[in-house]
């Protein structure tokens, strides 16, 4: 799946077979923070906790969002929300074509 086929499938009523990272992201696209904080919210991997960050950067936790961006190795995204979203998604889903 590359990015454009991701952003559309947020339209459709099932969630797409990806790895959790992805569907969290999916989630908060559909305006649901609350089930894709709770998809990351217990993962310890470095990609869970670039998507947590951004879920707590959407919140307006800046704080929490600053940990969760060292725990995963990033700096603090200067970006509009969207456009971390994309950078995001986009990343994860190169990750799955290898």
């Amino acid at each position: 799946m590359n990015l454009d086929e991701f952003v559309k499938s947020v339209s459709e009523e099932t969630a797409p077979n990806l790895p959790v990272q992805l569907l969290a992201l999916w989630y908060d696209a559909r305006n649901d923070w609350e089930s894709a904080h709770g998809l990351v919210n217990d993962l310890e991997d470095k990609d869970a906790a670039w998507v947590h960050a951004y879920l707590h950067r959407k919140e307006g936790d800046l704080g929490n969002a600053a940990y969760w961006y060292r725990r995963a190795g990033k700096e603090i995204s200067p970006a509009p929300l969207k456009d971390e979203w994309r950078a995001i998604a986009g990343s994860l889903l190169e990750k799955i074509k290898h």
